[in-house]
């Protein structure tokens, strides 16, 4: 695929998941407003690219892939790079990773039908949440902000098309 490298668009990985084109992935990287001490919760390891870009601007990175030759080949990419504050699941992100939470930021590189109560579980007061929602075809990408008083807050920022996320919240 290196010769397609340069293009803007979606791209198969393995598995019948895809990366992001680069200007979603810095969008939703915009929107999520990660900051130096942030901690991050990462739904969807896929190839690491997005992984590796939120661990170059958040204190710690928590990220869950459901399938275990993705992960450990997105592990071995990472590793190579020397990131030491990446933390590594594999297993049904749908749940989230309870244990850390919870998150300052979470994204969520995968579709759900509606919106994951686990995942609005685990962040944090103050806390932002990427995360595209709606049915097979095309979706809405939703900013989710935590208030300090606990209420929860959605704002749609576009149409994206991603592939399914896959748990409880699947379609």
């Amino acid at each position: 695929m290196k010769k397609h490298a340069g293009i803007d668009g979606p791209l198969p990985i393995g598995f019948g998941q895809t990366i992001s084109q680069p200007s979603l992935v810095l969008e939703m990287t915009r929107l999520l407003e990660p900051e130096n001490d942030s901690v991050v919760l990462e739904i969807g390891t896929g190839s690491g690219f997005q992984t590796a870009i939120l661990a170059k601007m958040a204190a710690e990175v928590y990220t869950v892939e459901r399938i275990d030759e993705l992960a450990k080949k997105a592990r071995e990419r990472l590793e190579a790079l020397n990131f030491s504050n990446i933390h590594y699941k594999i297993g049904d992100g749908s749940n989230g990773w309870r244990e850390h939470a919870p998150y300052d930021r979470i994204m969520v590189t995968a579709a759900a039908g509606l919106l994951p109560e686990e995942l609005v579980n685990q962040l944090a007061d103050g806390g932002r949440m990427v995360i595209p929602i709606g049915p097979p075809h095309m979706q809405e990408l939703k900013l989710i902000t935590k208030a300090d008083t606990g209420e929860i807050h959605g704002e749609t920022i576009g149409r994206v098309r991603f592939v399914e996320f896959i748990g409880r919240y699947g379609w």
